[in-house]
Formats: structure tokens, sequence, C-alpha cells
């Protein structure tokens, strides 16, 4: 399999950890003091780390590191998007849209000379 392919699917992965780690504790523990937030967020990120790691060295090889934290934000809101909506019940919001299309102009910057 392509690198790139193995470290955008390590960085999905990735990112439903990352993106649980940071926010799911605004939903289960906000009614527990911070700190227990706090480390239980840092047990999912070290299962994020597990992933993200390894997917940044495998990109590594055919990407720089520019265009890995492009790809790697992409994902991010790919992820994230669904997970405001459908867990933390937040709107579906057209500012989504526009946060994608500003992302699509990064992509275009970071990729156009290969």
């Amino acid at each position: 399999m392509h690198p790139i392919l193995i470290s955008i699917g390590l960085l999905i992965i990735s990112n439903v950890f990352m993106t649980f780690a940071w926010y799911a504790h605004l939903k289960e523990l906000n009614n527990k003091p911070w700190i227990i937030a706090a480390f239980v967020s840092w047990g999912i990120a070290l299962l994020e780390y597990l992933f993200q790691v390894p997917a940044n060295r495998i990109g590594f090889t055919v990407l720089s590191v520019g265009q890995l934290k492009i790809i790697q934000e992409v994902i991010t809101l790919s992820v994230f998007i669904p997970f405001s909506v459908m867990y933390l019940k937040e709107p579906l919001k057209l500012d989504y849209l526009w946060a994608g299309i500003c992302l699509c102009g990064a992509v275009y910057f970071m990729f156009r000379g290969n």
C-alpha cells in the first residue's frame, strides 16, 4: 500500500481519538472536576499518539512536513464536524463549509509544486 494512504488511514484513526480526548469530556465528564477530565483525556490522547507518530513518520517518507500538516487539518475538520453534530448535538452550520473551502485553498498551495 502507498505510504500516503497508510499515513492518511492512521491519521484518521488518530484524529478520532484526538477529537474524543479534546471534546468528549464536555459531555461525559462535565460534572467532574477538570483534573479528572484532564487525566481521562491524557489517556485517550496516548492512543492518539500511538497512531499519529507512525502516520507522520510513514508520510514523511514521501511528503513534506507542511503537506502532512495540511492533510492532518483536513482530516481533523472531517472528523470534527460529524463528531460535533452527532455526538455533541451541536447544530450543523454553514461555517463548516466555509472553513472546508479555506482548507481546500491551503491544500492547493501546499501541493501545487508537486
